[in-house]
């Protein structure tokens, strides 16, 4: 770890630079939203931009670290407004119309997704990062997957598929885009679909059929 630099206060771990890295971030994005840059972080700091790229090599890999490390607020409120839905596509559905009505409102995860915006963040939806807030959404669910026969490789794809909806729903809306019940009624009845028969196939195996010739 470097000492000098850091407005005279050097970080004592990496870990506690990075964390500092974000906390400015985040009072970057607050004042000026996308427009901010590694300059503006690096200032805030009292260090130079290279010490900044020291952990993060482009503006973009800082907005979404920064977006991710604010995104527990909004995991706890979707966590909160989610809970008691134990039926895995009830909570699908819900979870993705949800977020899609949220996003838009939120200073630092809508710069990443923003609803019938193209937006160059967007073809990180499964970068390691966007996958691991997946994670975190899907897991503070009150659905037993354990229970429903599902394994970490089953969430894994569930979660990188769910991401892929929410991008496609964020590139086009749809014309007129489906909103409040009408997109929930959607996605209960083609996602859900996709769900249900996967939790059923784990737990019944199906017997082979016999073809006669």
């Amino acid at each position: 770890m470097r000492t000098h630099g850091w407005s005279g206060s050097a970080p004592a771990t990496d870990e506690e630079a990075i964390s500092r890295i974000l906390v400015a971030a985040s009072k970057a994005i607050d004042a000026r939203g996308a427009d901010f840059s590694i300059s503006d972080v690096a200032r805030t700091l009292g260090v130079t931009r290279q010490t900044v790229y020291r952990y993060f090599p482009s503006t973009d890999a800082l907005l979404i670290a920064a977006a991710v490390h604010a995104a527990s607020g909004f995991l706890d409120r979707l966590a909160a407004h989610m809970r008691g839905i134990t039926d895995p596509a009830d909570a699908i559905a819900e979870a993705v119309a949800t977020a899609l009505e949220w996003l838009p409102e939120d200073k630092h995860l809508g710069l990443l997704i923003m609803p019938g915006q193209p937006n160059p963040h967007t073809e990180s939806v499964t970068s390691d990062v966007a996958l691991d807030f997946g994670h975190s959404m899907v897991r503070r669910f009150d659905v037993d997957w354990t229970g429903l026969g599902y394994t970490d490789a089953d969430l894994g794809e569930l979660v990188e598929h769910l991401l892929r909806i929410i991008q496609s729903f964020v590139i086009d809306p749809g014309r007129p885009p489906r909103q409040g019940v009408e997109l929930r009624n959607y996605l209960r009845r083609w996602v859900g679909a996709a769900i249900r028969p996967s939790v059923e196939a784990t737990s019944a195996p199906r017997t082979p059929t016999t073809h006669l010739g």
